[in-house]
């Protein structure tokens, strides 16, 4: 199984000078990924609810992603460089589409675009996009990258956008820039085996977890495509005592879920110490114990 670090970000870690140090630093310890997230605004009363309770303080300061992923492909040369996730309807995607193949130019073809719904209907709004049709546009924007990305020229027509008979260049480096799915709905498991090369996951208890993996292969048989990869956001919550709880807990538990998990057969976690470190030397001490722990 391949591991993953995400890149600074968040909270104290919110920081652009960071980013390159971190990113050589996890590249230098052996990581096969590095990768962001997305905040948009981090509302005081969510008009939503955070899933599994109170928004984490960290989320009030952020780095743009994008931002983020360029700093980090011009400090690194391996590691492949993901979004996890980008709420797509928040974005236009002609520019969306610029950007992700902008940064697989810059990095030399190794992004994984990870795309999403978002759990806020306060950041839907604080954009004007109607939260109702989030679905439909994710679909939608997935029509317009595979469009844009695709030979010249190109044309769309659609429910929400329309670019007329043109050109799009530059094209990503990859000859097929890959797109990640998160969601756990059964909406979501059929829109990833229909559409994604992989889907972002969460770190579900292991038997919760193949079923899910099996639900997700199942629909991409359905729709007569391969399996689907997996990549497993793991947001730790490092703590002395054991817990029950997947990702949370004492690093020795914490590697022992990485281990369970790759033998299920996921193909790739990545583990977000920002809510559980508070300075960077902290953070890389925290992920060199994982890394050493977790055979490569």
């Amino acid at each position: 199984m391949r591991l993953g670090l995400t890149l600074p970000q968040f909270g104290p870690f919110a920081d652009p000078a960071l980013v390159p140090k971190i990113a050589a630093e996890a590249e230098a310890l052996g990581f096969d990924s590095l990768w962001t997230g997305e905040r948009v605004h981090a509302a005081t009363s969510p008009t939503t609810p955070y899933p599994g309770g109170t928004m984490p303080e960290q989320f009030r300061t952020g780095l743009d992603p994008l931002l983020v992923l360029a700093l980090a492909a011009q400090a690194t040369t391996r590691p492949r460089l993901g979004t996890s996730t980008l709420n797509a309807p928040l974005h236009p995607p002609v520019l969306l589409a610029r950007s992700l193949a902008g940064l697989d130019q810059l990095s030399g073809g190794r992004i994984i675009a990870g795309l999403g719904l978002g759990w806020s209907r306060d950041e839907y709004d604080a954009v004007a996009v109607p939260w109702k049709e989030r679905g439909a546009r994710l679909d939608e924007t997935l029509d317009v990258l595979a469009t844009l990305w695709g030979p010249n020229p190109v044309q769309h027509s659609g429910k929400f956008w329309t670019i007329s008979h043109g050109h799009f260049a530059p094209k990503p480096a990859q000859q097929h820039l890959p797109i990640y799915l998160g969601g756990l709905s059964p909406a979501a498991f059929r829109r990833i085996g229909r559409r994604a090369d992989g889907w972002l996951g969460v770190p579900l208890p292991a038997e919760k977890l193949r079923e899910t993996l099996a639900q997700i292969d199942a629909e991409a048989r359905e729709a007569g495509r391969g399996p689907i990869t997996t990549a497993l956001r793991i947001n730790a919550k490092l703590q002395a005592e054991a817990t029950e709880v997947p990702g949370s807990g004492p690093v020795e538990q914490l590697v022992d879920y990485l281990r369970a998990v790759a033998e299920l057969g996921v193909a790739e976690a990545f583990v977000d110490l920002q809510f559980s470190t508070s300075t960077p030397a902290e953070l890389l001490e925290q992920a060199a114990r994982i890394r050493n722990a977790v055979p490569a």
